[in-house]
């Protein structure tokens, strides 16, 4: 259910994140009135922490202590209350309510536009891919983002499948119901079947007809798309479609699509790691158990957090990729469901072929870290269009 919160709750919710962020103490009342403008008395904060701790924003993790954001909390800091970078999937906060929010005493900010600046000048001044392999490039970049972030810094070895597209066919199976079949290089065939709904002018009888224009697609589609890589074809604008043939658009985006992750099943490759023993030191990893079953993760069971990180995207703002924010529980492994991932797609084109990403505590400076990963996916998203892995 979503909180709806006015411009004062806003503004100690906000305080409070970046209060416990930089202290890692829980946050009272007092703390808030000395370090930050609220403008309101200790006892008006107070009331708001309370009404905050109802809503299940804060918590307190015993009875005499301050409160700490929960999940929940960060959620609403991270999709309203921050301006990580201008392609970060989370954020939604308008110009309007970022200028609501109070200012730190003590603590200067920057905002995460300046901060992706920041990030882009030291992997250019690190880092020449014109001299490097990529094994090395990836290897330089994920150190950097580890030390610029302060959290475990993974990065992905690009996809290296090459199936493609040797023939496609579009077959009528019974009325309204319509199978594609695609043929790889390898000559390997798979299928999928999918609902097209007819129009009220279609019938029994206009079976030859619809027989006959999906020869025409196939033949239009084997045409333009034979040769292409399947990992491209996910990525295709279909609307590109002659219009005598855009109500099989849909279905075929889906289906390819579908196909495509099927066929390809995406392999898991190696990930680069940096950065463990310094995010370990923080005190949220402070019992050994916790800290040993990351560690497991981290260097036994890569497939599953590949697939976590590797995730298909969401559609491009911009030509930029998309910023995913897992904050706690949102996280479906169990070992970092107490930890924060912020991943991001580096791209050859327009086709995702690897990750970028920042593993650390929730008690994270979510707008600096959601602009590294940010920045640095654009970086090898470039670095990568001039490489030949």
């Amino acid at each position: 259910m979503e909180v709806q919160l006015t411009n004062r709750q806003q503004h100690i919710l906000w305080a409070t994140v970046r209060h416990y962020i930089a202290t890692a103490e829980p946050v009272g009342s007092k703390a808030l009135v000395e370090e930050y403008d609220l403008g309101v008395s200790s006892a008006t904060i107070r009331n708001v922490m309370g009404v905050l701790e109802k809503s299940g924003l804060l918590y307190q993790p015993h009875a005499s202590a301050g409160r700490v954001p929960s999940d929940s909390g960060y959620r609403i800091y991270v999709d309203q209350l921050i301006t990580p970078s201008l392609h970060s999937r989370s954020v939604s906060q308008t110009d309007a309510t970022r200028s609501l929010l109070p200012r730190s005493r003590s603590v200067p900010q920057a905002s995460g536009t300046e901060i992706g600046r920041e990030v882009e000048v030291a992997l250019q001044k690190q880092l020449q891919w014109q001299d490097r392999s990529l094994e090395t490039l990836l290897q330089g970049a994920a150190q950097i983002l580890a030390t610029l972030s302060g959290c475990v810094s993974l990065i992905t070895m690009p996809q290296t499948t090459t199936a493609l597209l040797r023939h496609l066919q579009l077959v009528q199976i019974e009325a309204g119901r319509i199978m594609l079949i695609v043929v790889t290089d390898g000559y390997e065939t798979h299928s999928k079947l999918m609902d097209l709904s007819p129009t009220p002018e279609e019938t029994q009888r206009d079976s030859e007809v619809i027989d006959r224009e999906l020869q025409i697609v196939s033949n239009f589609l084997n045409s333009h798309l034979r040769g292409r890589s399947l990992l491209e074809l996910a990525y295709l604008n279909w609307n590109e479609l002659d219009q005598e043939f855009q109500r099989y658009g849909e279905f075929l985006k889906n289906s390819v699509a579908e196909l495509t992750r099927r066929t390809l099943a995406p392999t898991a490759t190696q990930i680069m790691v940096r950065g463990v023993s310094e995010v370990l030191r923080q005190p949220e990893f402070s019992q050994l158990q916790q800290v040993q079953t990351i560690i497991h993760l981290l260097e036994e069971e890569q497939d599953q957090l590949w697939r976590l990180i590797f995730e298909e995207p969401e559609p491009e703002d911009g030509g930029k990729p998309k910023v995913t924010v897992r904050i706690g529980a949102e996280n479906p492994l169990e070992p970092i469901r107490t930890c924060t991932l912020i991943s991001s797609n580096y791209r050859r084109g327009s086709v995702p072929v690897g990750s970028v990403g920042v593993l650390g505590p929730t008690r994270l400076d979510y707008e600096s870290a959601i602009a590294v990963v940010a920045s640095a996916a654009d970086y090898l998203s470039e670095a990568f269009s001039y490489l030949n892995p």
